[in-house]
């Protein structure tokens, strides 16, 4: 791994500690399960953060040695042209990122784009947990992820070794898991599903076949209450979807009562109760385009308002606030991609996203079969 840029090398594990330190205070402080209720777990708390399967990775300071091009757009344009690179980015990242990315997605629709990319090189601009998966599609193909330490809240309170227990305390259960886990969850599920095809893909599992659904234990509920089906929810949850205020909500609607709440399912119930519209990112960008409402509020991180403003520009959008006064309504994991380290990635060729061929082809599977149940 070569290139002026690499500074000191150390070998390390990605396990950011803004995600240790949130796992430890969920599983002490927010856990609202009852040991006897059979359609939740409840994550034990640890005193030192729980390591999980993960590529190995080279850091580095994103501009040392390197001088940052004048033109960055032109820039990145010559390395897509001299790698035949496709840069795939989701709705959370910055909006300079979304105005050069070739593709533009939530996780299903970037899952298929990585499935039937032709391009030699994949740039993915989103976390961890998507860059794994279009290395799993595509394991012959250099792919790249602009900031190594891009994780994901939700995948990392879903340590592989507790899921591995949990998995074999309901040996009869089909295991269903959001996509917004790693690559060594996705190898012990049945099927993976996003928030675009859970409920779809539930409803397609014969009613007598118990069912696991993990991590997220909101978008599980969400999915239960839509099919009328039983799951044993994996209480893992997203920092930004949980942060979101009712109360501040509540304020909100009362100073635009003509603004439309629209919600993603990762939300927490009370929440969710508000909305007049829940659906993952593309399909909250659908409604918001075809509404006739010109206000709405948007509960989900404000990353997706770029493309709802491009494309219904007659329409106001505001950001539902967070709990407390901060910018926790912004994930601070796809904010750490930037315009330049996207650029010094394909520069260096690196970060590069690498996985065992085992766990490769044991996740592989699922990711298949929800791409067939969801076509």
């Amino acid at each position: 791994m070569g290139g002026s840029g690499w500074g000191s090398l150390r070998y390390i594990k990605r396990f950011a500690n803004f995600g240790k330190n949130y796992y430890n205070y969920q599983t002490q402080a927010k856990s609202r399960v009852s040991p006897t209720d059979s359609t939740t777990h409840s994550i034990q708390p640890t005193t030192q953060p729980t390591t999980m399967f993960t590529t190995a990775f080279l850091e580095r300071d994103a501009t040392a040695g390197n001088q940052v091009p004048d033109n960055l757009y032109e820039a990145i344009a010559a390395l897509k042209e001299e790698l035949n690179a496709v840069i795939l980015a989701h709705y959370y990242q910055e909006s300079e990122i979304q105005d050069i990315a070739d593709y533009i997605g939530d996780s299903l629709e970037l899952s298929r784009r990585a499935a039937s990319t032709d391009a030699d090189v994949i740039v993915f601009a989103g976390v961890h947990f998507m860059a794994e998966t279009a290395k799993i599609l595509n394991p012959d193909k250099l792919v790249l992820l602009p900031d190594f330490n891009a994780g994901c809240s939700l995948a990392d309170t879903c340590p592989p070794d507790a899921f591995a227990q949990f998995k074999a305390a309901h040996p009869d259960h089909l295991v269903i898991s959001y996509i917004n886990c790693s690559a060594a969850i996705k190898a012990m599920s049945d099927i993976i599903c996003t928030s675009s095809n859970a409920v779809k893909i539930v409803s397609q599992i014969p009613q007598d076949q118990p069912i696991i659904f993990a991590p997220d234990r909101n978008l599980g509920r969400y999915v239960m209450e839509q099919t009328g089906r039983d799951l044993v929810l994996w209480q893992g949850s997203c920092i930004v979807h949980e942060n979101f205020s009712e109360k501040k909500i509540v304020q909100l609607k009362i100073q635009h009562p003509e603004a439309e709440i629209i919600a993603h399912p990762e939300c927490e119930p009370p929440v969710l109760r508000h909305a007049n519209y829940v659906g993952s990112t593309s399909a909250l960008l659908k409604y918001a385009q075809a509404s006739s409402s010109s206000t709405f509020i948007i509960v989900t991180e404000p990353g997706i308002i770029h493309q709802m403003s491009k494309q219904a520009n007659d329409k106001t959008f505001i950001p539902a606030p967070p709990t407390s006064n901060c910018a926790c309504n912004e994930c601070p994991y796809m904010r750490l991609n930037t315009l330049e380290k996207l650029y010094f990635c394909m520069k260096n060729r690196s970060p590069e996203i690498t996985l065992p061929e085992d766990i490769r082809m044991a996740a592989w599977r699922p990711i298949q079969r929800m791409l067939e149940m969801s076509a």
